[in-house]
């Protein structure tokens, strides 16, 4: 029997885990990875964009490059277009700059972004194996191939994880202090925590074909397009656009009353979406037939046990906010993990992770559900009179793309779910009574209310605000007279970890009254304020988790208090 110990052990080496392990070891934690499939082993075609959150944290940590320059062809145009079927007639178009163009391009909805790191499209094929090569560079990472965690058992000071290596059978015992389940859908480490999946079974059937098909793209005379949706009364679908040449991934929408998967013919339906005959050659890479669901875990921990991604939520792919979703899960409970595992925060800093992301991720799966549904009646309600010609099929036809076109700008262009979710209820965050702006999926307001993300800044010497944050908290000074000393010294009484950074009020064009951020490292603000606050002591208290519990117990009875009012 191979024996390991590590301070935390990732179960799954997909986007999510991944991502952990960067993150934790950019913070000087050791990792170990442990993965089913073999190294660098791509999935099956399944997520198709990386969100501005996502690509800020591949910024961070210093990858943001070389995912940049994966995916489709730099001058392939990103849109998504809306036609009767691939090869028809276009109904509508939502431009989305190609890759070239991402950090220049101003027109169209999909530019503006406050960021340094507008999203990118690039399919989870070519996304894991370039995440993989980052991670195993990386040092203090050990990612373990073809091992497969059975289960573990927690102890007081740690978990220990019962292993095995698929290729040689061996036994494999993995000593840590804490243990993340980044293993998917089918999560065991879920199961082992005993948390349950609740919500929505069945959203959508689809039928999910990948196909190579290099004749295809001879035959669309429009403009290429990253993604290109079907329209029409016969059969809608989508087609991805994988490698921007031959390589396409088409996705058939049942019908409600389409229970069985086999109940539509695959090749009928994937020929009506292209609008190609019986005479078109394509291969069949591979096949996917699944449900979207809106499903939650009642639980994101068990005592060292977490879970992150689709371990814990499942929903149907809309904003593409699944895989995004998780590395966001990654992001917040990381840092909490290090500052536990470093000694300057208290073990309950850690009862944060479930207060904050499973309300957020409650929202989320919400605003994918309820587009679902809202495209699943567009999809049933397209006349037939917008396949024929002359002015009555061209009117039909406008007025079904610009329906298309205002449903859905909101979950391509997706502002609001990347800046204006915020954390209302976590016991380590000082709240101050303001209510945060609400949002929507296309659209939010910037805030500094404690719990929303930090306004984006460029500040005097070029950097955006995140470049610039400490490695725990930092505290942003808009007015250099304002005395920042009790904080600073508080922080190091409390052994918290605290930047200062001082950035020009007028230079960074920062139009909030507050001249003090209190600001995470996953960019969310913790406090705000004109001045230190009178016990800076107890701020830093509830900064590094010494009054999480209580906090945790005032907001439960807080929120009962409230639906017996209801």
């Amino acid at each position: 029997m191979t024996s390991i110990q590590t301070q935390v052990l990732i179960v799954g080496a997909g986007p999510v885990g991944l991502t952990a392990a960067m993150d934790l070891a950019s913070r000087g934690i050791d990792v170990v990875v442990a993965e089913i499939r073999r190294a660098g082993e791509p999935p099956n075609v399944k997520c198709n964009h990386v969100s501005a959150r996502s690509m800020e944290v591949f910024r961070r940590l210093g990858i943001v490059s070389e995912v940049r320059q994966g995916g489709l062809p730099a001058d392939f145009p990103n849109d998504c277009a809306y036609r009767t079927a691939v090869v028809g007639r276009e109904l509508a178009r939502i431009p989305i700059p190609c890759r070239a163009e991402r950090y220049t391009a101003t027109d169209g909805p999909d530019t503006d972004w406050p960021t340094p790191e507008p999203p990118h499209r690039i399919n989870q094929i070519y996304l894991e194996p370039i995440l993989f090569a980052c991670a195993e560079a990386r040092r203090g990472i050990r990612i373990l191939n073809r091992v497969q965690v059975a289960h573990f058992d927690q102890r007081q000071d740690g978990v220990i994880a019962h292993a095995r290596n698929l290729d040689t059978n061996q036994d494999i015992t993995i000593a840590a202090d804490y243990l993340i389940g980044c293993d998917g859908g089918r999560s065991s480490v879920r199961r082992l925590i005993g948390a349950r999946l609740a919500g929505t079974e069945v959203v959508q059937r689809v039928q999910s074909t990948y196909i190579r098909a290099p004749a295809l793209k001879d035959l669309i005379t429009q403009k290429p397009a990253w993604m290109t949706m079907s329209l029409n009364p016969r059969r809608c679908g989508t087609t991805v656009s994988i490698d921007g040449r031959d390589n396409w991934l088409i996705h058939n929408h049942l019908a409600p009353e389409e229970v069985e998967f086999d109940s539509v013919d695959r090749d009928w339906a994937l020929r009506t979406i292209l609008g190609v005959d019986d005479a078109f050659q394509y291969e069949i890479i591979s096949k996917e037939d699944w449900v979207g669901r809106r499903l939650v875990a009642d639980r994101f921990r068990d005592r060292r046990a977490f879970i992150c991604g689709d371990a814990a939520h499942l929903w149907i792919p809309y904003a593409g906010y699944g895989m995004n979703a998780g590395i966001a899960d990654a992001v917040d409970l990381c840092w909490m993990l290090a500052g536990v595992l470093q000694g300057w925060a208290a073990p309950a800093l850690l009862d944060a992770y479930e207060a904050e992301r499973q309300p957020i991720t409650e929202q989320v799966s919400h605003f994918a559900m309820n587009h679902a549904l809202a495209v699943m009646g567009q999809r049933r309600a397209v006349p037939a009179e917008v396949e024929i010609d002359g002015p009555a099929g061209d009117a039909v036809r406008s007025k079904v793309g610009q329906a298309a076109y205002d449903l859905n700008v909101q979950q391509y262009c997706c502002a609001g779910l990347n800046f204006g979710y915020y954390y209302d209820r976590s016991p380590i965050i000082a709240y101050d009574g303001e209510a945060p702006p609400p949002y929507s999926m296309g659209s939010f307001t910037a805030s500094t209310v404690p719990g929303a993300r930090a306004p984006h800044l460029w500040l005097a010497d070029g950097r955006s605000l995140l470049d610039a944050l400490g490695p725990a908290y930092t505290l942003v000074r808009f007015d250099r007279a304002v005395d920042a000393a009790p904080l600073v010294d508080a922080a190091a009484r409390s052994g918290v970890p605290l930047t200062l950074l001082d950035v020009d009020r007028t230079q960074a064009d920062y139009g909030f009254a507050e001249c003090l951020l209190m600001v995470r490292p996953d960019s969310h603000i913790a406090w705000r304020g004109q001045a230190a606050p009178r016990e800076p002591d107890r701020l830093f208290e509830r900064l590094r988790g010494a009054t999480a519990r209580i906090a945790s117990r005032d907001h439960d009875s807080i929120k009962k208090a409230r639906a017996q009012a209801v």
